[in-house]
């Protein structure tokens, strides 16, 4: 476990999450109006008067050290270092903090490093089969960033072009993030092989992956549908679909079935119920959640209980 000292503790409570993000993350600010604003990763969480509050989960706080923890799932002392031990990202002022209407910005995917190793690693050891993970280096979709050594998942439009990134750390402080100028609607997907029909939906890439090793596990061949990541889930009080499916829809067509692998806990749970209500009169719906709490988690249960390498 890292240690921190009373110091460093003090030092971190005084950060609030808008100035943490300003000068620590600015591309995960998207400004709402004068005084109020979300993050890219959570539209649902909104930032104002030195507070802020997550309305899909129904939870909030004043400072960067509650967010850390409570959203992004870190320690107390990773997210103690997680502040007071890495240098503020300086960007210009006018750069710093993305519109509410950032669908044209320029992607800005991290520099890749020689390497993928550690991302392969780490992919590994989450239990994702290695066929799984070669596939998507050798398509572009998966590398390893030269900065941090995180995992780069990219979406592509249909032309190829890189549109989005998501960003996930190899460490134990669990960052999430997207690249700067992500754009969700086109998040990280796999489309079928040939004029598939079916189309499954997931809440994170190493959950996609995860269900693509399930599959490949069960001697099947999981490039016959497609698979798309939601990068994240809207709140269903909002009953908006998501942009990631509604484009994927309008891009493929073809596709005649949704199946809906959300995560089991409530956000995942009302997600589904409110996705199949905008979209079963056009579309044939399979609920078919994780018996535990995601598709990762089944898959290292799965590993786990066979005592099955995740190498």
């Amino acid at each position: 476990m890292s240690y921190v000292n009373k110091e460093q503790i003090e030092r971190a409570k005084q950060w609030d999450l808008l100035t943490y993000l300003q000068c620590f993350e600015p591309y995960e600010l998207v400004r709402c109006s004068r005084n109020a604003y979300s993050t890219r990763t959570h539209d649902s969480l909104k930032i104002s008067n030195d507070k802020w509050f997550w309305w899909s989960r129904g939870i909030g706080g004043r400072s960067a050290l509650d967010y850390l923890i409570k959203v992004r799932g870190m320690s107390f002392p990773d997210a103690v270092l997680q502040i007071d031990g890495n240098p503020p990202v300086h960007m210009a002022p006018a750069t710093s903090v993305i519109q509410q209407d950032g669908s044209n910005a320029r992607l800005e995917l991290p520099e890749p490093y020689e390497t993928s190793n550690r991302v392969v690693a780490y992919l590994s050891k989450r239990g994702i089969s290695r066929d799984v993970i070669d596939f998507c280096l050798k398509t572009g979709r998966l590398y390893e960033s030269r900065m941090y050594h995180n995992a780069i998942f990219v979406g592509f439009d249909l032309q190829g072009t890189p549109r989005y990134a998501a960003i996930r750390g190899t460490t134990n402080t669990r960052y999430l993030g997207e690249a700067p100028g992500s754009d969700k609607r086109y998040s990280f997907a796999i489309p079928a092989d040939d004029n598939g029909t079916e189309l499954h939906l997931f809440e994170s890439a190493i959950d996609l992956l995860s269900y693509c090793t399930l599959e490949t596990i069960a001697g099947k061949d999981w490039r016959q549908s497609h698979q798309l990541s939601l990068a994240g889930i809207y709140s269903a009080k909002e009953s908006i679909a998501p942009a990631a499916l509604t484009n994927y829809l309008q891009s493929y067509p073809e596709v005649k079935r949704l199946v809906f692998h959300l995560d089991n806990d409530e956000p995942g749970r009302s997600a589904a119920a409110m996705i199949r209500q905008l979209f079963s009169q056009t579309y044939e719906i399979s609920d078919e959640p994780p018996f535990v709490k995601d598709v990762n988690d089944d898959l290292m249960v799965y590993r786990k209980q066979r005592e099955e390498p995740t190498r």
